[in-house]
């Protein structure tokens, strides 16, 4: 029976990890997250803002819902692209997605 009682006691020596070394594996797996998942994103927003900080007018876009066209004004916060013949829309300026190529026309 005693041989028992020492056995499920913890004794004198101490396995636990404490203080600092639990925290370790912690600190681990958000430096893992900030490399893999959130300084990609940060690069790839920064990399959208400057791309539409340069839009001009007579740039190709790509709108976020899918709509190809030719930037035909620009303000602040809206863009008008002409989508077809005398066809223009008013798009938020956030929503454009990226440029499309100037120079290899659609073939026929």
């Amino acid at each position: 029976m005693i041989d028992i009682a020492y056995a499920m006691g913890t004794g004198g020596e101490s396995s636990g990890q404490g203080g600092f070394g639990a925290f370790v594996p912690l600190i681990l797996m958000f430096v893992i997250f900030y490399f893999l998942l959130i300084r990609p994103q940060q690069k790839k927003q920064k990399k959208h803002r400057e791309m539409i900080s340069n839009l001009k007018k007579g740039d190709r876009i790509v709108t976020s819902g899918g709509l190809y066209g030719r930037i035909t004004g620009i303000t602040d916060t809206v863009i008008t692209v002409e989508i077809s013949e005398k066809v223009r829309v008013k798009v938020a300026r956030a929503n454009v997605s990226g440029l499309t190529q100037t120079d290899n026309p659609s073939p026929k």
